[in-house]
């Protein structure tokens, strides 16, 4: 359920969004911030895998360093699972993760040719690779219209009131109806900078936030803050 329709007969919930999406690319740009999102698909591929509960910088460095290591699929698949686990210690799950990458990079070579393909349908038929994951390839490496609903996302759009979901993908449907086109490539990256910058999982900053005046709790906490 879209929150801002329901609150707003005249159905602008659309231009609304479009409104805090604009104020957050005059923010903080277009350009994605992290080298695993900033790539070919094989590259924003093997990131997205180990970007699963770690850090951004972490990721970064594991990805850096597997690439330079296995720089195409059919290195990877050939790599040493050891000498994967010892490149992406950095991120959490480090060894399933490198089991996992092994195992992506057979199935390219195998399926593909070697190649990351540009369907969700055949990303998702890969393993360990969810929606989230196949929409990240697809608007990172493709540049294809996909909304990645990640933790960040799925917050900000519940907070914002853009809707009223409990789930990932149940926002994910969300945003695919109402995200303005113009934004479709970029609404993961701007919530996501977001999230990690201004409006926190706990504490978020509200006073200093470029879209409370859109947003439902933030507009609760200018209610609060200017009781007598």
């Amino acid at each position: 359920m879209r929150l801002w329709e329901k609150a707003d007969s005249s159905g602008d919930a659309g231009k609304r969004l479009d409104a805090v999406l604009g104020a957050l690319a005059d923010l903080y740009g277009l350009s994605p911030w992290n080298w695993h999102t900033n790539g070919d698909p094989f590259r924003v591929l093997v990131g997205t895998i180990l970007s699963h509960r770690t850090r951004d910088p972490k990721t970064d460095e594991a990805a850096r360093a597997v690439l330079e290591k296995y720089p195409t699929p059919e290195a990877l698949a050939q790599a040493p699972v050891e000498s994967l686990a010892a490149l992406v210690r950095p991120v959490n799950f480090y060894k399933t993760k490198a089991r996992r990458l092994k195992e992506v990079a057979a199935l390219l070579v195998e399926r593909h040719g070697g190649v990351v393909p540009d369907r969700e349908a055949d990303l998702v038929a890969l393993p360990g690779i969810g929606p989230k994951t196949a929409a990240c390839v697809l608007v990172y490496g493709f540049r294809k219209p996909a909304i990645p609903v990640d933790v960040h996302v799925h917050r900000i759009s519940r907070r914002l009131g853009v809707a009223e979901t409990r789930t990932p993908e149940e926002t994910r449907r969300v945003l695919e109806e109402i995200v303005p086109a113009r934004w479709m490539l970029h609404v993961n990256e701007l919530l996501v900078k977001h999230g990690q910058t201004t409006c926190l999982p706990r504490n978020p900053k509200c006073a200093e936030c470029v879209v409370a005046v859109w947003c439902a709790r933030g507009r609760l906490h200018d209610a609060e803050t200017q009781r007598p």
